[in-house]
């Protein structure tokens, strides 16, 4: 008994053949060692606001408060792993995680600690912002090659919570910066 194949559709798909346009390491993500008082001065801000919480019987905010301040710890004490970023003729792939371009919407270039890194803005809910470290890469080249497929912005509009987050932080200091 011989096996048929399934019959073709009239919406069959075109398979395109996926070549590395430009391949990287980099770290998965920004990083800087904070120093000893920053984590005291966070924990001093942390510690006010857990007794304000313990007087009005928010024990499951104060739970939030201080998991949150574990992963902060967690992210500025260990370094990042280093990964292999792709630029493919498909689309970009970040470690295991392959984004194609109709899923991307726009890139732009930013700095974080001092590491420079291409940001591409997704349709994606989660994921919403790629954050791809450039290492020792090029930006022109990174630039050159994502150009073609996605619009460029020079730098995107800062939202309500970007601002915000600025002025707090320049409020309440957890370091002091040396000038």
């Amino acid at each position: 008994m011989e096996v048929n194949a399934a019959p073709k559709s009239a919406k069959e798909e075109v398979v395109h053949e996926d070549s590395v346009l430009l391949e990287w390491v980099a770290p998965s993500r920004p990083f800087k060692r904070q120093s000893q008082e920053f984590y005291r001065t966070a924990l001093a801000v942390v510690f006010l606001i857990v007794v304000i919480l313990f007087f009005v019987r928010e024990f499951m905010l104060i739970f939030v408060i201080l998991s949150i301040l574990f992963v902060v710890y967690a992210l500025f004490s260990v370094p990042p792993e280093h990964i292999k970023n792709k630029i493919t003729s498909l689309g970009v792939q970040t470690d295991e995680h392959f984004h194609k371009w109709n899923e991307l919407v726009e890139f732009w270039f930013d700095e974080k600690y001092g590491s420079k890194m291409v940001v591409i803005r997704t349709y994606l809910g989660f994921p919403a912002l790629l954050q791809l470290l450039l290492g020792s890469t090029d930006p022109q080249t990174v630039k050159k090659l994502l150009v073609e497929k996605l619009p460029y912005k020079e730098k995107p509009e800062r939202t309500f919570l970007d601002k915000a987050g600025d002025w707090i932080t320049t409020k309440i200091p957890l370091e002091r910066t040396t000038s």
